[in-house]
């Protein structure tokens, strides 16, 4: 018989506000992001990891590629999720202060900057911990590690 695990969340403080780390297993990973208003995360990407985030209150702005190379901004409330699959270039602006609850798989160092592809500053977020040549390589690298392990 399996039994259960207590688990102790851990908070990390960033520039924007909270991320407390609410679950962390081999398969998955849990987290409740606090972001206070007027702030925003970087504009980026990531090469392996897939992400789901819920905006339990606030207001945000979801900012997203449109597959053509531009850059759109969508309004977010409350209620409304987002699922960001390996590759897609992604950031999130506090209008309001936000509360988020963000699952994703338990991917560290995979964070790909993407303000230089739009001819845009890096003002804010966290820094690039993996170093690829574009954000394209990054969905087909993932595509070909999904292949292998199918194979």
């Amino acid at each position: 018989m399996r039994l259960i695990q207590r688990f102790g969340p851990r908070t990390l403080e960033r520039e924007w506000g909270e991320e407390i780390i609410i679950a962390e297993t081999p398969q998955y990973l849990g987290k409740l992001l606090k972001m206070r208003a007027g702030t925003q995360g970087g504009l980026q990407a990531h090469r392996i990891k897939e992400e789901t985030f819920f905006l339990a209150s606030g207001r945000a702005i979801v900012v997203h590629d449109d597959g053509q190379g531009r850059l759109l901004e969508t309004p977010m409330g409350p209620g409304e999720s987002y699922h960001i699959p390996p590759g897609a270039v992604h950031q999130v602006k506090a209008c309001l202060d936000c509360v988020f609850i963000e699952t994703s798989t338990p991917v560290y160092e995979d964070r790909v900057r993407c303000e230089e592809l739009y001819g845009l500053r890096a003002d804010s977020g966290l820094p690039t911990t993996y170093v690829e040549t574009s954000v394209d390589d990054a969905s087909s690298s993932q595509s070909e590690s999904t292949k292998s392990v199918e194979d």
